[in-house]
């Protein structure tokens, strides 16, 4: 156990405090703002105010861990060991700089909740982040702080005990589009033959009449394929399926298919299932969606579900996190960029979603992602070649903190067709090697 010290315990300092040891450390801590019990104790400890009494581990508190009003606070870059960091802490403090305000900094999403840049999508940039700006999108730093922390405490108190958390692997497939051709119904698939043909695009017109008549495989029915690779591990695989209504941003089969119904029923006997709530669902009359669309899951697949991940990753603080909680989603695998591979959050431990307009820690725990199939195609044009030795880079990050690793691919970009040829054998040694790892 470590005992922390401060003389105004808030929820903010409760929550990260708990974060860092409970959840990535594994250690228990206990908080007093006591000092006399505080310096009397023979137990690790973390003198986190604005006084140092003796030499035990100190922390000056940067302002923002005590911050009432939801604004910009000022952040100055601090230096240590070759990285620039934030939150500065004082001179006499162990470190130069506040681990605790930084790193609730960036799991709270503050500068997501005050800077109002969005892209055409309605989408916080990553550009805009402080980890992109100082060059930090790449590494899990509350993870590394995490360590940090440890490191030092032991250093002081020999009998400091924390726990070395595992490596774990999470390979999850978006069900946008369920098929490139089947199932689209007479008026949508008749519209599609006259844009082909209007285009000139005889390939396309060949190809989608050789499926409509079962002669060739659509090229979006890639599930048995996704079965042999996740098989023997289909633990570590979730699926999450698109069931809103038809509209510019959600071009998915309906709902009431039976073949769709049907690929549901099949996936979600094997596989961890969650929706995947619609673009429509994140505008301001969406509220109801979310729930509706969790509920069309759950009567298709008989029981609750109790995950879900947006769909285009719309993700508006805090409006979207407490529309799942309302709609009952206890786990959201959104948090990541689609511009860029890396850690939205500075974490790649999975944690509980902090209301920083309410100042209150919620029950929807929050798996953020690394890479998704889209970043590395479209946003960073890399070759296959290129992607995957980006995803071990940032799965090594992942692993060396014994974090948890979770992608984002689609059924339609293993097909290993058009733009995604090559992209297949990306796909079978990122999954080859996180399963490895994972499993060791």
């Amino acid at each position: 156990m470590v005992l922390f010290y401060s003389d105004e315990i808030n929820p903010r300092i409760e929550y990260i405090g708990k974060l860092i040891f409970s959840n990535i450390l594994q250690t228990e801590i206990a908080f007093t703002q006591n000092s006399n019990e505080f310096r009397k104790s023979d137990l690790p400890k973390i003198n986190y105010s604005h006084e140092k009494f003796g030499d035990e581990f100190y922390i000056k508190p940067h302002k923002l861990i005590f911050q009432k009003a939801l604004i910009n606070p000022t952040i100055n870059p601090v230096w240590y060991e070759g990285q620039k960091y934030f939150c500065e802490s004082s001179k006499d403090s162990d470190l130069p700089f506040d681990p605790f305000a930084a790193s609730f900094f960036l799991v709270s999403r503050h500068e997501e909740y005050v800077n109002t840049q969005r892209d055409k999508l309605g989408r916080f940039p990553f550009q805009q982040s402080i980890l992109s700006k100082y060059q930090l999108l790449q590494k899990p730093v509350v993870n590394i702080w995490a360590k940090l922390l440890a490191q030092l405490l032991k250093t002081k108190y020999p009998s400091f005990e924390y726990t070395e958390s595992k490596f774990e692997f999470i390979s999850t497939i978006d069900v946008d589009n369920a098929y490139a051709y089947q199932n689209k119904g007479f008026f949508r698939t008749t519209g599609a033959w006259v844009k082909a043909l209007l285009k000139g695009n005889c390939k396309e017109f060949r190809k989608r009449r050789r499926v409509l008549r079962r002669k060739e495989a659509d090229p979006f029915d890639t599930y048995d394929y996704l079965d042999s690779v996740f098989s023997g591990n289909e633990d570590k695989a979730k699926f999450f399926f698109l069931l809103g209504d038809y509209g510019r941003f959600d071009k998915n089969i309906a709902h009431t298919n039976r073949d769709y119904r049907e690929l549901i029923k099949k996936t979600a006997r094997k596989y961890d299932v969650g929706i995947h709530p619609s673009f429509g669902s994140s505008k301001k009359k969406g509220k109801k969606k979310v729930r509706l669309e969790k509920q069309r899951l759950e009567e298709i697949i008989g029981k609750s579900i109790s995950k879900s991940r947006q769909h285009y990753l719309r993700l508006k603080f805090p409006k979207t996190y407490n529309r799942l909680i309302k709609a009952g989603v206890e786990e959201d695998y959104t948090l990541g960029y689609s511009g860029q591979t890396g850690f939205r959050a500075g974490i790649c431990t999975p944690y509980c979603f902090y209301d920083l307009k309410h100042e209150t820690v919620t029950n929807l725990k929050i798996v953020p992602f690394q890479v998704m199939d889209g970043t590395l195609r479209y946003y960073l044009q890399l070759s296959p070649e290129k992607a995957f030795e980006e995803i071990k880079k940032i799965m090594l990050e992942v692993k060396n903190v014994g974090g948890t690793f979770v992608s984002i691919w689609h059924n339609e970009t293993v097909n290993n067709q058009d733009n995604w040829e090559g992209y297949r054998e990306v796909f079978e040694k990122m999954n080859k090697l996180g399963f490895e790892w994972a499993n060791k």
